[in-house]
């Protein structure tokens, strides 16, 4: 019996479909949501780094994530926790020592790596969907291959993960003595879990938790954590939209007070 199939293009490594995909469902619309997710985010970000204003609130201590640690000597002098030392100049944000690893943490995680090839690179768009480009390296050549740097960045995101959880902390202790609690310390709060969980569920720290270890049954207490991380970084993908909206509606609620856009609502004092 004979076939019409034509195989030919089995020797290249993919059949000879002239059309680019047969998937007949709307397969663009998760990349089209993540590219304009991810470019409005990054707008906003962008402009509040830069912004220099509206990122605390000297009456309750609210500190804006995308200001901390504030180490310019334009910074407030009471958000300043670890002193200002790097210069007041419009294209240098407040928190200039922290923003570069964050961004380049994010930029270098396994799953933004996933979201941003498929929507920004189109590589490849969606499963069963070829790319458009015609040759493909992998992340064998610069600049891509300084993803493999992405275990040094999260144990720097971590240190800056300590001292969010720190402003956090501070900010119940009211300028003139005693305990405070708002509305914005429930946000700061909720940032900093959402960002542990973020930073705690990274495959880096899953490799550096239980990573060269032959035989678990020797190293029972790291095989617990090993453990948890692992629950964590099943939930990593959510985690990291998690964070993004999280650390918007903590800067947006900080600028607004700080503006004098709105009111914290006080709980106590």
């Amino acid at each position: 019996m004979s076939s019409t199939t034509d195989t030919s293009g089995a020797a290249n490594g993919r059949a000879t479909i002239a059309a680019r995909t047969l998937r007949t469902d709307r397969w663009w619309l998760p990349p089209l949501a993540t590219f304009v997710a991810l470019l409005a985010w990054v707008v906003y970000a962008t402009v509040r780094a830069f912004m220099q204003q509206w990122y605390y609130v000297a009456d309750y201590g609210y500190l804006t994530p995308f200001y901390s640690p504030c180490v310019s000597v334009g910074c407030v002098p009471e958000a300043s926790h670890f002193g200002q030392f790097t210069p007041d100049v419009w294209w240098l944000p407040y928190a200039a020592i922290s923003l570069p690893f964050l961004l380049l943490f994010r930029l270098t995680c396994y799953y933004y790596r996933k979201a941003y090839y498929r929507s920004f690179w189109l590589s490849p768009p969606a499963c069963g969907v070829a790319e458009p480009h015609a040759r493909y390296t992998g992340e064998t050549r610069f600049p891509l291959v300084l993803q493999n740097a992405h275990r040094y960045f999260f144990y720097i995101a971590a240190i800056i993960t300590l001292i969010n959880t720190w402003d956090a902390i501070i900010a119940f202790g009211k300028p003139d003595g005693g305990f405070g609690l708002g509305l914005g310390n429930l946000i700061l709060v909720a940032n900093v879990v959402l960002l542990w969980g973020y930073t705690l569920s990274c495959h880096s720290c899953r490799s550096s938790v239980g990573g060269r270890l032959n035989h678990f049954s020797k190293h029972p207490v790291r095989y617990r954590m090993w453990t948890a991380v692992s629950k964590l970084n099943a939930r990593h993908a959510q985690f990291a939209w998690a964070t993004l909206v999280s650390l918007a509606v903590t800067d947006f609620y900080v600028m607004a007070v700080s503006a004098g856009w709105i009111t914290d609502l006080r709980i106590v004092g």
